[in-house]
């Protein structure tokens, strides 16, 4: 792998999913971002902006295996996991494997189902594996979970458990296409799914190929320095009552090496963790009561971390 070929290879995959979301690169690019950082993505919007047709079409880019979970409150954790049924042939348990058992899983709708059920892929999300009746199984790498999610207020959604949204690298939100936009996808859909004309573009080992070229990109101390000071500044603001995890902060270093990656650069910038601060960060953040009450639930966290991005200092030394 070299740099020009990271380039060819993850440039594929982006137009490959733009051709099925249109005039949606912010989106794009953060999909193929979670999915070379070897994180996993949140999609939290409306019904029928896309989430799900965003998951498919990164799905479909890839010669990858694929399952898709439509989370519902009837929905059984081993349905996810797998479960272990008695053979009465060989007279022993079989371990039947679940849906999660594949590259890329699109968990859709995640919100819409219990918390017991949500936390059947707490496992699977950090370690890689699941553990059915004390056997630990393998999943296959790389490994992604895309989920959808509804906004809360909807009727029969439940709230994704703390330690579930921290597990989820990004967080990101589609929106309304813009009207020439809607115009265009009303003329290209009327008779055909450009999901259907969807084709490959990279394989499985091309793509732990160019995990492994962003994982190779250049971290300087102080941006090291400057990653910590960001989660450590939402740690102490009076406004949070819960900031950023450790895990957050390699998660936001993991995706910021990506994004100079895509942008054809061996080595991290500040304006990388500045750019993908909110995405990685917001949705692990809780607020206190009070700054609710003052600013409202939806601008507190936006606000705080335009705060924190104003008062830490930006390192002025050499990236490289």
């Amino acid at each position: 792998m070299t740099a020009d070929r990271f380039l060819q290879a993850s440039g594929e995959i982006t137009a490959s999913i733009s051709r099925v979301i249109d005039g949606k690169p912010e989106a794009v690019r953060s999909a193929v971002t979670a999915l070379l950082a070897e994180g996993h993505l949140l999609i939290e919007d409306v019904p029928g902006v896309g989430k799900t047709q965003l998951a498919r079409a990164l799905a479909t880019s890839i010669a990858a295996t694929v399952r898709r979970i439509q989370f519902t409150p009837d929905l059984l954790p081993s349905d996810v996991t797998g479960v272990s049924v008695f053979d009465p042939g060989t007279r022993e348990f079989e371990f039947k494997p679940g849906a999660v058992f594949a590259h890329i899983v699109i968990a859709d709708e995640i919100n819409r189902s219990s918390p017991k059920t949500q936390s059947a892929l707490l496992e699977a999300m950090e370690e890689t594996q699941v553990t059915v009746d004390g056997r630990t199984h393998p999943l296959p790498r790389p490994f992604l979970v895309v989920a959808t999610q509804n906004p809360l207020e909807m009727e029969g959604t439940y709230a994704l458990p703390e330690a579930q949204r921290d597990r989820f690298m990004m967080r990101i939100s589609i929106g309304y296409p813009d009207a020439a936009a809607e115009a265009l996808m009303l003329r290209q859909r009327d008779t055909a799914d450009p999901l259907d004309a969807l084709r490959a573009v990279v394989d499985v080992e091309t793509v732990a190929q160019l995990i492994a070229w962003a994982r190779s990109v250049h971290v300087a101390p102080v941006i090291e320095q400057y990653a910590v000071a960001l989660a450590q500044g939402t740690r102490h603001h009076p406004d949070l009552r819960l900031g950023a995890s450790p895990r957050a902060t390699i998660q936001l270093v993991r995706a910021a090496k990506v994004r100079a990656a895509l942008d054809g650069r061996e080595y991290v910038i500040p304006d990388d963790l500045m750019a993908l601060l909110a995405p990685v960060f917001a949705h692990r953040l809780i607020p206190t009561r009070a700054a609710v009450a003052r600013h409202g639930d939806d601008d507190v966290v936006p606000a705080v971390l335009e705060r924190i991005v104003r008062s830490v200092p930006v390192p002025l030394t050499a990236a490289r």
